[in-house]
């Protein structure tokens, strides 16, 4: 196991982008129900609140951050606050790398305690860790990680549900992966990655030799990991599909950066 990790690493870190199955992630459940587990954590996305800063871009999710001690493994999720109107609350920063709110820091309601608490997560996770901390400037330090439960939903035809931003961007985390929970009844959601220099660009906006990869998550636990230096990434925007009810696309994002303590 360690063994392909450090390959898969070197290919994620080389390439600057790498793809996962759901294979990769239940190996270290030994005998515990992974349906059970998977269901309990796609369930969590069933009641997701809207994105308070885009509640017209049919976006829906809940934030949370926890602290990695790289060389125990070991996970803790850090405090939430309390926030009068959206309840238990966890801040979110990215400076200036998401051009849709240079320099601002927001808040999203709080992953729950039952879900912080999940085995597969808490394994996927671990996962994402060992790809990240063959990185020199995370193994040796604590490590901070961000998860985001995110779901597109649209129930009319004329809808379409927006990620953020909507151009190719880098995130400013060294590490981002990607896990599809689920995928119902839309289209688009088309993922393209491209060399960095195309930050702030729509990918048809680019010339087509730069792209370097486009491909669309279609199972549960299909997965993709970016290192950020290498490569800008983007999603594209999902429509309702061809059967009459709402679509649904599920996204568990992960991303891995040294830890600051606030002074």
């Amino acid at each position: 196991m360690t063994t392909v990790a450090v390959e898969t690493t070197t290919r994620l870190m080389g390439k600057g982008f790498e793809r996962y199955d759901c294979e990769d992630f239940l190996e270290g459940l030994g005998d515990r129900d992974a349906d059970a587990l998977f269901g309990q954590l796609r369930d969590a996305f069933t009641e997701l609140p809207p994105d308070p800063y885009a509640e017209r871009a049919h976006r829906y999710r809940r934030y949370g951050r926890a602290v990695l001690v790289p060389w125990e493994q070991s996970l803790t999720w850090l405090p939430t606050h309390q926030d009068p109107v959206l309840g238990p609350v966890t801040e979110y920063y990215q400076g200036d790398h998401n051009p849709e709110h240079p320099g601002r820091r927001r808040r999203f309601p709080a992953i729950s305690a039952a879900t912080r608490a999940n085995a597969l997560l808490r394994q996927i996770i671990l996962f994402d860790a060992r790809e990240a901390t063959q990185l020199d400037s995370l193994r040796h330090g604590l490590v901070h990680v961000g998860v985001h439960l995110l779901k597109l939903a649209v129930d009319g035809s004329e809808e379409e549900a927006v990620p953020s931003p909507n151009v190719l961007h880098q995130d400013g985390e060294p590490f981002t992966f990607a896990h599809l929970i689920s995928r119902d009844n839309v289209t688009g959601g088309v993922n393209v990655i491209a060399p960095p220099r195309c930050a702030g660009l729509h990918p048809e906006e680019v010339n087509k030799e730069l792209i370097q990869a486009e491909f669309t998550l279609d199972r549960p636990l299909d997965s993709y990991g970016v290192y950020d230096p290498q490569v800008s990434h983007y999603v594209s925007p999902v429509r309702r599909g061809t059967e009459a009810r709402r679509g649904e696309r599920s996204v568990l994002l992960v991303d891995f950066t040294p830890y600051v303590p606030h002074i």
